[in-house]
């Protein structure tokens, strides 16, 4: 840590809390991550050293860099490459009344799809993909932050701030409470920010987990056995739940051209097996332009 100078607490996240600080030999501005760990007596689990020397190889444009990992006294710091920009804050600097440009939505959902490739074919699944840490840099590039840390920390239901972790981006085989997740819950989330760059607002936009299945049906149909094979055995499916049948994503977006509806459903299909790949949806004709 005396190779850092700290300069000042710029948030307080899901894993700890984040510092922009300043390396004293090479001036260089870094994001400095002091994780907070759950038994700090104990030290930092075997797990999460191994999952965070994974994470130095992560090598990608699209993936924010994990410069260094700090560890001292039974803490842990991670050193990130700095961004100041994420695209919820962007998405809401853009006027009432304007839209985000949709040569820029199609390219950070382009590169979106880039770095979760690089990371799924090393499987690892991020968890927990949000507006507030896909970073922007002031070329046009969009990265992705906290790659793997959700598998190296577990995701707490709350941080350790008073306010909720966001379900707006989460799967329904998560919300069901399913136990055997992988690679397919990073895709929804993408679905569901690309819906949201281009209307601005959250796609599903629940308040609890329940709020947001039922938005989430109410949207594109209650799920069945038939569509989704062995979604009534789920931990927490309920044979009470509404029967909501048409799927109105087109309602919600009506300007959309048939190709990017069309992938979007693909990556919004519930059964887990068939959604679309990250690989297959860069591959998509929506996107062959970029």
């Amino acid at each position: 840590m005396d190779d850092y100078q700290k300069i000042e607490k710029i948030g307080e996240g899901t894993y700890g809390v984040v510092f922009l600080a300043k390396h004293k030999r090479t001036d260089e501005t870094v994001a400095l991550k002091k994780i907070r760990l759950e038994n700090e007596d104990e030290g930092v689990p075997s797990t999460a050293i191994r999952e965070i020397t994974i994470l130095k190889e992560l090598e990608h444009k699209n993936i924010v860099g994990l410069k260094d990992v700090i560890l001292q006294e039974n803490r842990l710091h991670l050193v990130f490459e700095f961004l100041s920009m994420d695209l919820k804050k962007y998405i809401d600097s853009i006027p009432k009344g304007k839209k985000m440009d949709m040569k820029l939505v199609k390219s950070y959902f382009h590169q979106i799809l880039d770095g979760l490739i690089f990371c799924h074919s090393r499987r690892i699944i991020h968890r927990d993909l949000k507006p507030q840490n896909l970073l922007l840099d002031n070329k046009g590039t969009i990265k992705i932050a906290d790659f793997g840390l959700a598998r190296a920390f577990g995701i707490p239901i709350r941080p350790y701030t008073h306010e909720v972790v966001t379900l707006w981006y989460r799967a329904p085989e998560v919300l069901l409470g399913s136990q055997k997740y992988s690679t397919p819950v990073d895709i929804w989330s993408v679905a569901c920010i690309f819906a949201e760059m281009i209307t601005k607002t959250p796609l599903f936009h629940g308040d609890s987990e329940i709020d947001q299945l039922f938005r989430i049906f109410r949207t594109l149909g209650t799920p069945i056995d038939e569509q989704w094979p062995g979604v009534s055995s789920l931990p927490d499916y309920k044979c009470t739940f509404p029967n909501w049948k048409d799927n109105i994503l087109h309602k919600i977006l009506p300007d959309l051209e048939k190709d990017g509806l069309n992938l979007l459903k693909d990556m919004l299909i519930y059964d887990p097996q068939k959604r679309i790949s990250a690989k297959s949806a860069i591959n998509h004709p929506y996107l062959a332009k970029c």
